[in-house]
């Protein structure tokens, strides 16, 4: 298999790992050529993804930011192989989608959207391993749910990966979820730890400050993309966040106990709920 991967961070480093290890020919593309010169060193990259191996590559991933993966799709589309599944690696779906199911149709290859539910805190290829993806849940959206043969494609074009389970969904739904699952705890974790006492918070910090912590070590412009990407869903959960968040505070500056007791109740219940 001839794999073309956009990006050499984090995703698309792991992912170039990942079917490499499998045996798979791997070509790149990533701005910064130290980061593919050290790529191609280590055996990972067999060659630069352009013009003369795209048309070769059996899968592409794109695994940048969501504006540079359309750009590039629009660029190189007429390169790209009848017989090829394009796939992106982006946070947000309903632009990506938007863009390149067309796209996809004009210069007749396959795309399907994807998300690898996996990461770290840490960015770039210096972190990428071949193993990130093992067991993690992967999100596919076809641009038509009965295209059976379509997921089953996917799901075999990404098993070097070793995803541990699939699930189908639209892009609506995708970034509506995401932006709870995903966007909100990063905007959470990025504006607690800005307290001034965070400053002093050694010796004093366990697990509960690492666990709402880790994430805030973020990357500022792909992260600042996303949000604004997702604007309408963030918003929404952001309102939600605040106007619980207002509750506690004013059963805390009234000394109200039972309407305490009674929020973080209902919160427990609520994690019980969701986590079955």
């Amino acid at each position: 298999m001839n794999v073309g991967i956009l990006g050499l961070g984090l995703i698309g480093g792991s992912l170039a790992r990942a079917y490499a290890k499998s045996g798979a020919q791997v070509y790149a593309q990533e701005k910064d050529e130290q980061i593919f010169g050290f790529a191609q060193l280590s055996g990972v990259v067999s060659g630069a993804l352009d013009e003369s191996t795209i048309p070769s590559c059996d899968l592409i991933l794109l695994a940048i930011y969501p504006g540079g993966s359309i750009a590039w799709l629009e660029q190189n589309a007429k390169h790209i192989s009848p017989a090829a599944l394009v796939m992106d690696c982006c946070g947000v779906k309903e632009e990506v989608c938007a863009c390149c199911f067309p796209l996809a149709k004009e210069f007749g290859f396959t795309f399907i959207g994807g998300h690898p539910m996996a990461g770290s805190h840490n960015s770039g290829f210096k972190y990428s391993r071949s193993n990130l993806f093992q067991g993690a849940p992967m999100v596919l959206v076809p641009e038509r749910f009965d295209d059976i043969a379509l997921l089953q494609r996917a799901k075999d074009a990404l098993a070097p990966c070793q995803f541990g389970r699939f699930s189908v969904t639209t892009a609506r739904k995708h970034d509506q979820m995401i932006a709870f699952t995903s966007q909100m705890p990063h905007i959470l974790s990025n504006a607690f730890i800005k307290s001034p006492t965070a400053l002093e918070h050694k010796g004093f910090s366990a697990g509960s400050y690492k666990d709402l912590t880790r994430v805030a070590w973020l990357n500022p412009q792909m992260w600042a993309e996303l949000f604004l990407d997702n604007k309408e869903f963030v918003l929404s959960e952001l309102d939600c966040f605040l106007e619980n968040l207002a509750a506690y505070r004013r059963a805390i500056a009234a000394e109200d106990k039972d309407a305490l007791v009674a929020l973080l109740d209902e919160g427990k219940r609520r994690k019980e709920e969701v986590d079955g």
